[in-house]
């Protein structure tokens, strides 16, 4: 590939990540916490019906919010964006939306599953463990170290009982130490790029790989 040709890829990917983030500033169906309660207890006090204010963004919320887009003239999607949310809540969307990143990881990363296993790649042609994991963190606008190992000490060291979607976990195998990295999924599952499965879920404490288990980190 040509220079010119790689400044081209490289100016498109960070225009492509840059959307990313920017997409992620949202509260929609499936959100939950503080935040999605505060909005809630807006839309009721604006005469919009919710009857569980649980900070869950189920089907009443995202019907409520569709009804006050409708009334302020906004796009109607249902989802409290940028400007739904400076409409409804008189302030800037908070900066932080951890919960849409894990979502949006979570997302490419299964839409890659049954990639094969390519030893350094990094593209949905061919992955290997951590070029699996940076190329999803990626897709939601999150930068990852290249290595396993490196992205061992990438965020918060936590222990097994703490492990939560979207956390990367660890596991020893060619070498001593974080040599393999996957993404956990929950249920004791994790998302990885296996060298004789390729894209694949696997149990993270069973079997094979449950007697290899190094620990986790959360980025995210």
């Amino acid at each position: 590939m040509g220079k010119k040709r790689v400044a081209v890829f490289c100016l498109t990917l960070l225009f492509c990540l840059s959307c990313a983030v920017t997409a992620l500033a949202s509260f929609q169906r499936g959100d939950d916490g503080q935040e999605v309660l505060s909005i809630q207890k807006r839309l009721v006090e604006l005469n919009y019906s919710i009857k569980s204010i649980d900070g869950d963004f189920g089907p009443e919320t995202e019907n409520a919010v569709r009804s006050f887009q409708t009334d302020r003239g906004l796009e109607v999607d249902g989802i409290v964006g940028s400007a739904t949310y400076r409409a409804l809540m008189n302030k800037e969307m908070p900066p932080n939306r951890s919960n849409s990143v894990v979502r949006n990881v979570m997302r490419a990363a299964y839409s890659v599953i049954g990639t094969p296993y390519v030893f350094g790649g990094t593209t949905p042609y061919g992955f290997d463990c951590s070029g699996f994991t940076q190329y999803a963190f990626a897709r939601a606008g999150v930068y990852l170290p290249r290595m396993a190992d490196s992205q061992f000490y990438s965020g918060r060291q936590i222990s097994m009982s703490q492990l939560r979607p979207g956390d990367l976990i660890f596991f020893t195998t060619y070498e001593a130490g974080a040599s393999h990295v996957g993404i956990y999924v929950g249920n004791g599952n994790f998302i990885h790029a296996g060298t004789s499965t390729g894209v694949t879920v696997s149990s993270a404490f069973t079997g094979y790989w449950g007697a290899r288990y190094y620990g986790a980190c959360r980025v995210l």
